[in-house]
Parts: C-alpha cells; sequence; structure tokens
C-alpha cells in the first residue's frame, strides 16, 4: 500500500504558550502507524506563532483522521487544520 504526507497547522491558544513544550506533547501524540518527518513555525501575528506539522501516513480512507482527532486533544492547541494530503511516490 501507498502512503501518503500530511501537513497540518496547529494554532496555539495565545502567543505565551511554551511552543517546544507542545513540540513535545505533539511528537507523542502521533499515534502507530504515523511517522513524524518535521515541525516547522511559522510566524502568524502579535508574536503568534503556528506549528505546521508533517508526517506520514498509510494512503487508506480515514488514515490522518486518527491523527487530527489526537492534536485536537491536546491542551492549549485551539485549531487544526489540514492544509495538504499528498500521496509518496
Amino acid at each position: 500500500m501507498s502512503e501518503v504526507v500530511a501537513t497540518f497547522k496547529l494554532m496555539p491558544e495565545n502567543p505565551d504558550i511554551d511552543l517546544e513544550s507542545l513540540k513535545t506533547d505533539i511528537k507523542s501524540a502521533i499515534p502507530n502507524g504515523a511517522e513524524l518527518h518535521k515541525i516547522d513555525e511559522e510566524p502568524i501575528a502579535f508574536g503568534l506563532v503556528a506549528l505546521k506539522v508533517m508526517f506520514v501516513v498509510e494512503d487508506e480512507e480515514g488514515g490522518t483522521e486518527l491523527v487530527e482527532k489526537k492534536f485536537n486533544e491536546l491542551p492549549g492547541i485551539s485549531s487544526v487544520e489540514v492544509q495538504d494530503v499528498r500521496r509518496l511516490i
């Protein structure tokens, strides 16, 4: 079966969130079957920084849904947005 790379944009609740602690929480929230590729910081405005999380998962129905659910359950995250899903060749 093929794999897809998915990119999610996670918005912290406020600019005072400790991003390094949040990155650690994100790494521990990645479920079995998904492989974290990288986490980038994207400045938004007024000190708020979003985290762009890229991971690889099997290309199957609902493949990114479990990861999205885990990210939404993290404390300090106000929103989770799927930005991109691409099949790996």
